[in-house]
């Protein structure tokens, strides 16, 4: 794969790895679609078309749908919007959502993630220590950070060097490079995630 911001610094050859996870907490814009052409043209259901979906964003929601993992979506946007996109780009609904109303104080501040974490009932701290969130933005992999995550960074609206200082443990170019492995679910419902072609550390 070629990245969209590779040029400025870092090839996306790192080896694959594979590791667990007890749930995945994902950003909205910038990770699932990119709707700033349409956010341009004053959002409503007619501009479906001018939204994009991240490569791979469908695949990996539709796998964790139908293996029942938990996931949830946290964004800053509201939450008309995260519904509404998610209906015209026909993606998978999570059960969960934490949207910018539910807390006072927005990412990089760690109250949105901590708080999808007790939605997805990771209560005990052992269980908090394995969750993935996936971003695209320096506040919100701060964000991630901050509430105690691993973080992938997604190199689809900021540059690598933003990403690398806002200190995400991997970089990769979309969600093309973050599968599902087989039997993926396990005793505690655990999820096995693929990471490749990531950044070179």
């Amino acid at each position: 794969m070629v990245g969209l911001n590779s040029g400025t610094g870092g090839t996306f050859t790192a080896p694959a790895e594979t590791h667990t996870f007890n749930g995945i907490l994902f950003d909205m814009d910038g990770t699932i679609v990119n709707s700033t052409d349409a956010i341009v043209k004053h959002w409503h259901k007619e501009y479906g078309a001018d939204a994009v979906e991240i490569p791979g964003a469908r695949s990996l929601l539709a796998s964790l749908e139908h293996i029942k993992a938990l996931w949830a979506i946290v964004t800053s946007g509201t939450r008309p919007l995260v519904t509404g996109w998610l209906d015209v780009m026909k993606l998978s609904h999570p059960q969960h959502l934490v949207v910018a109303e539910d807390v006072s104080a927005g990412k990089p501040a760690p109250d949105c993630y901590r708080l999808g974490m007790d939605r997805l009932g990771l209560v005990a701290e052992e269980r908090r220590a394995a969750v993935l969130v996936i971003e695209d933005s320096p506040a919100g992999i701060l964000a991630g950070k901050a509430a105690g995550c691993r973080v992938i960074g997604l190199a689809t609206t900021h540059s690598i060097e933003q990403l690398r200082e806002s200190g995400a443990d991997w970089i990769v170019q979309d969600l093309r490079s973050v599968t599902l492995t087989s039997g993926c679910v396990g005793v505690h419902g655990t999820i096995q995630i693929d990471i490749r072609h990531a950044l070179e550390r």
